[in-house]
């Protein structure tokens, strides 16, 4: 049952040489776990998480190995997009508690040795928002924090002034009676743009952010990155329309346009290196560990090299690599693995980190989008590539996509939609409660109901449960993260790799240090390898360190690197003897 190895060429392979141990800051080798706060944990049984629930379970992210945890939004909203739509961006929604609870959060976090990031919404506030009420009422002051127009008239009939589209379907503009003019919402109409080219927008966002790091969060994910500037407006005070995507023929669908006037103007870049300056100024004031922004961008991938900086100016340490989650498809083969890999790293400008994602609150959970069979697999390669691990929550022990029926989507983006188009387009399935136990819905909460469904898998997909199991998808998780408090896996250099169609494998190697050598069978086949001819400086035995449940093999077991046999969907890391 053997097979023929491909052995790739040079130009397929890539040797990276990483910072020493004593060049590192805190993040650049950490886990990062995003926590969802409607449904992590249930502190006082309303169906939805809370703060207080949050801090209940920090444990659980200290015995899963994380550094620090980025909390979804928790500011005071009307919840039109649950949080990401921000009325208060000072205060604490009650829903999920008071001030004095996240306090208690942090206090407790601070115990346990983990870092809270706060998640910041920097494209738009709530229409219930303070500066948007007294901007629509034309207060001098703030008339300019957002994005108004008049707009045009056409044959005697007032139109939008320009055909923009936005994310959540129909026109980016809305008309405001009481200001008598359009206003500007990439996202919902309950989500108004904020004008960043009025300098008082950027210092009062700038203060935003130092109100929270001196309450002692470390640092920031920033949500929508792109859309945070259109494209300058003309003489006349106009835009241009965007041109037709002909790929889409549904004139609602934000798809339908080519949005080049809309995102990723070179601004938000300048943008994002002025929110860095404001890290750095409360890391000289506050001291301590650094602080940090990570930033949220679906963009192309030399746009996103920008984001960490340049010659004079510092950016965003961790912009998020989705190169993994956007692109790799149930079908996709070990070639298509290790290309996406290698454009992280080929491209990466010198002395950064790289990032690795695979799930994340608006997308398909690893076990829908890929097989549950890969789950282990995916872990796999967030947690042993170099740089930092960011997981979501849930993942860890292979939550999958929960079925929510029309009737009970709450998800604007879907709900936006109809009963035919919701399931391609709503973030409810990924957003159910966390799974704790098999106890009444699933641990998360003792209400009598909650605010979305939980998984019917709960029984048998739970912490509690996974933590008897060998080799849960929680409990390989566990050995994984431990493996990445090796000196190889924090400091050492990565060579990646595909062994024909099905075989990813990449070896991390240090000078004076055991070489690990992570190999994944992605497909149904059976493949023998031969390692030995594919990296250097390998030990002709190998010993299994982390085997997964298709793994014939045990761990401490050994193998002859030029002979390794996969089962189907076999994911192993291997260590030089």
């Amino acid at each position: 049952m053997g097979v023929l190895v491909k052995i790739l060429t040079l130009s397929c392979f890539l040797a990276l040489t990483l910072p020493t141990l004593a060049e590192v800051g805190w993040w650049k080798t950490a886990q990062f776990y995003q926590i969802y706060p409607r449904s992590f944990k249930d502190s006082d049984d309303d169906g939805v998480g809370d703060i207080n629930g949050i801090t209940q379970q920090l444990a659980y992210l200290k015995e899963i190995g994380i550094t620090a945890t980025w909390l979804s939004p928790i500011f005071t909203s009307p919840m039109a997009d649950f949080g990401y739509d921000v009325a208060n961006l000072t205060d604490i929604d009650p829903i999920f508690g008071t001030m004095e609870d996240f306090e208690r959060l942090l206090a407790r976090a601070k115990e346990l040795d983990i870092k809270i990031i706060l998640d910041f919404v920097p494209n738009h506030t709530s229409d219930e928002c303070d500066w948007f009420i007294r901007s629509a009422a034309g207060e001098e002051e703030y008339k300019d924090f957002y994005v108004w127009h008049t707009g045009k008239v056409v044959n005697g009939i007032r139109q939008p002034p320009t055909n923009w589209i936005g994310v959540f379907r129909g026109s980016m503009w809305t008309w405001h009676e009481g200001r008598q003019a359009y206003y500007l919402h990439q996202f919902h109409a309950k989500q108004p743009d904020l004008n960043y080219r009025n300098p008082k927008v950027v210092e009062a966002m700038k203060d935003v952010l130092r109100f929270w790091l001196r309450k002692g969060a470390f640092g920031f994910r920033i949500d929508a990155v792109p859309h945070v500037y259109e494209v300058p407006a003309d003489a006349d005070g106009n835009w241009p329309d965007e041109p037709r995507n002909e790929n889409s023929n549904d004139p609602e669908d934000y798809g339908y346009l080519q949005h080049i006037y809309t995102t990723d103007q070179p601004e938000t870049i300048e943008l994002v290196y002025a929110f860095r300056e404001v890290i750095e100024e409360i890391d000289q004031e506050l001291g301590g560990d650094d602080r940090i922004l990570l930033t949220e961008a679906y963009s192309p991938l030399n746009i996103l090299m920008q984001y960490y900086g340049n010659e004079t100016h510092l950016g965003s340490q961790i912009p998020f690599n989705f190169n993994l989650l956007a692109n790799i498809g149930f079908d996709s083969d070990a070639y298509h693995y290790s290309e996406l890999i290698h454009n992280w790293l080929d491209n990466m400008p010198e002395g950064q980190v790289a990032n690795w994602v695979f799930g994340n609150h608006d997308q398909s959970r690893i076990g829908s989008r890929l097989g549950a069979d890969r789950i282990d697999a995916c872990n796999m390669i967030v947690l042993t590539l170099p740089g930092v691990s960011i997981t979501y929550q849930g993942e860890e022990m292979g939550m999958t996509d929960v079925f929510i029926s029309w009737e009970d989507t709450v998800d604007p983006q879907a709900c936006q939609t109809n009963e035919e188009e919701f399931e391609s387009h709503t973030r409810d399935p990924v957003r159910t409660p966390f799974q704790w136990s098999d106890e009444k819905n699933a641990g998360f909460s003792d209400a009598p109901s909650t605010w979305l469904p939980v998984g019917l898998d709960y029984k048998l997909v739970n912490v509690k449960r996974e933590r008897g199991i060998a080799l849960s998808h929680l409990n390989i998780y566990k050995q994984l993260r431990a493996l990445r408090d090796e000196p190889t896996l924090k400091q050492g250099d990565v060579t990646v790799t595909a062994i024909g169609p099905n075989v990813l494998a990449f070896k991390r190697s240090l000078a004076g240090q055991k070489s690990y050598i992570t190999v994944i069978n992605i497909n149904d086949d059976v493949e023998s390898i031969n390692l030995d001819s594919v990296f250097t400086s390998i030990s002709s035995q190998l010993q299994y360190v982390v085997v997964n449940d298709k793994s014939v093999r045990r761990k401490n077991d050994l193998t002859f690197a030029n002979s390794v046999l996969l089962m189907p969907k076999e994911a192993v890391v291997l260590s030089t003897v």
